[in-house]
């Protein structure tokens, strides 16, 4: 890593600190940042994430964290290519870390008790987001989470990550999800026209997933993923009435939006 590409400034009139990582690179030849991809940090303390993330052993960064308290600290200039996606995929890009803007937001995560975002975390959030779309003129449904590019392996933001608060600033995509019922509802091995269509729509909006007709468990961890980010009252990765309805009004409405836009 050149010395050269270590972060002097920040990109953003919004940021409390500068704190360089060493884990950094250009963005691939052809990529800009065009998706805003939101993670939480899954570590006690945000002073902690921040080290580990600045640190070459850790193989590992981002452009900025946010503190619960709404402090925000910038890691890599945006131009750069932060290491914080991993494996992923999404609308039929494999190199994520090259077309996108990482924001780590402190929580301790699932494994420990998986608190609430806090009220001021979650305005610092949407206050940054809104500032990097406008920026880099990022589209609503390029605002994703870990989980929605690598759901076969991630779960943050989580199920208690306000995207319709977001999505009232101004930031994402959000649509009202259908209510639960007690209707059907499809597992693990079932088969069926409804199945094939769930998995159409997903790969329509942008998830990797194969349309087979059967509910495997690549489509269960999709599913996951598609009901922490728009379903978020019942995470159960199955297919019900609920989240096939909840799906076809999110692509329906995104579609539209693409058209008109």
């Amino acid at each position: 890593m050149s010395q050269d590409l270590l972060l002097t400034a920040p990109d953003s009139a919004l940021v409390d600190a500068l704190h360089p990582s060493p884990n950094i690179e250009p963005r691939r030849s052809g990529y800009r940042p065009d998706l805003l991809l939101l993670h939480y940090t899954g570590m006690q303390d945000v002073d902690k994430a921040i080290d580990w993330l600045s640190r070459p052993e850790s193989s590992v960064s981002c452009h900025y964290v946010i503190a619960e308290d709404g402090r925000i600290t910038q890691m890599v200039a945006e131009d750069l290519r932060a290491w914080h996606a991993g494996h992923s995929y999404w609308a039929g890009a494999t190199d994520i870390n090259s077309c996108s803007i990482g924001i780590e937001i402190h929580n301790r995560g699932h494994a420990d008790g998986y608190p609430d975002f806090p009220k001021a975390q979650m305005e610092a959030v949407a206050r940054l987001s809104a500032d990097i779309i406008e920026r880099h003129r990022i589209a609503k449904d390029r605002v994703l989470a870990h989980s929605d590019v690598a759901p076969w392996r991630k779960i943050d933001p989580g199920e208690k990550f306000n995207w319709r608060g977001l999505a009232d600033a101004g930031v994402g995509r959000w649509i009202m999800p259908e209510p639960v019922d007690s209707g059907w509802s499809m597992g693990l091995g079932s088969r069926s026209e409804k199945i094939a269509d769930g998995q159409h729509l997903l790969r329509r909006y942008g998830y990797g997933i194969e349309v087979t007709g059967m509910l495997d468990e690549a489509t269960a961890f999709v599913l996951r993923a598609f009901q922490m980010h728009w379903r978020q009252e019942r995470v159960d990765s199955r297919l019900d009435h609920s989240t096939l309805v909840t799906l076809r009004r999110l692509v329906s409405e995104t579609e539209s939006g693409r058209a008109v836009g």
